[in-house]
């Protein structure tokens, strides 16, 4: 489990943060005065594409309801404060491990974690990655299908609400995941991927078994492009 850290590895942080922006991940950056800077940014890609893996009915609540909701909570909670006009990484660096912004980091980190895993996602996903990401892979689990391995344990043991994510630690590649909010931003790692595990991300098409839909997210949806951008 990776636990919340107050205090952040520097380098690696500053640099995931670099690279978040660029893949415009950050939210839309400074806001106008009294605005506040933090966007629903639309979907990579209509709500139906990903069927039948994810049906636009799953997409509809999630992204609709779910990540719409977080992004409202988390401008109604900054709004007229201190972190209004903070971009949405660097909001969620800034309030990790502090209790009396709990609220604001939750919904915050869930917008964060949404805005990650849409991008990690595409129509026609999936399959064994190529090139240098390849070989990253293949240099940290030995193989490919030593990763897929220990990412599905990843996922299909995270206990309740949470994610599992590829990251990168510095030069090496890891798997870790986290529960509820929780994001490897705080801890400052890099992440490359990410797949949701909680349920309502998959519940209205597989009900309980969370493992079928690990098996159809790495078989046929991971965006292995997005994920290669995040490793530079």
């Amino acid at each position: 489990m990776l636990a919340r850290r107050t205090f952040l590895k520097v380098s690696a942080g500053m640099g995931a943060l670099a690279m978040l922006h660029l893949a415009g991940l950050g939210g839309r950056g400074q806001g106008r005065a009294g605005e506040t800077a933090i966007d629903l940014p639309p979907l990579p890609y209509p709500e139906n594409a990903l069927e039948p893996h994810i049906s636009a009915r799953t997409i509809g609540f999630h992204y609709g309801k779910h990540h719409r909701g977080y992004v409202d909570k988390t401008r109604g909670f900054v709004a007229g404060t201190e972190w209004a006009q903070m971009d949405l990484v660097a909001l969620v660096q800034k309030t990790a491990g502090k209790p009396e912004q709990t609220s604001i980091f939750n919904n915050a980190a869930q917008v964060f974690n949404h805005n990650f895993y849409w991008q990690s996602m595409k129509p026609g996903g999936g399959g064994v990655p190529n090139g240098s990401l390849a070989a990253a892979l293949n240099a940290a689990f030995g193989s490919y299908e030593g990763f897929v391995a220990e990412f599905k344990d990843a996922a299909a043991s995270q206990f309740g609400s949470g994610w599992a994510w590829l990251v990168r630690d510095g030069a090496d590649l890891k798997i870790v995941k986290t529960g509820n909010a929780d994001t490897p931003l705080t801890a400052g790692l890099t992440p490359l991927l990410t797949i949701d595990v909680w349920e309502h991300a998959y519940y209205l098409d597989y009900q309980n078994r969370r493992g079928d839909y690990i098996q159809a997210f790495l078989d046929h949806l991971v965006n292995w492009e997005f994920a290669a951008r995040n490793l530079g």
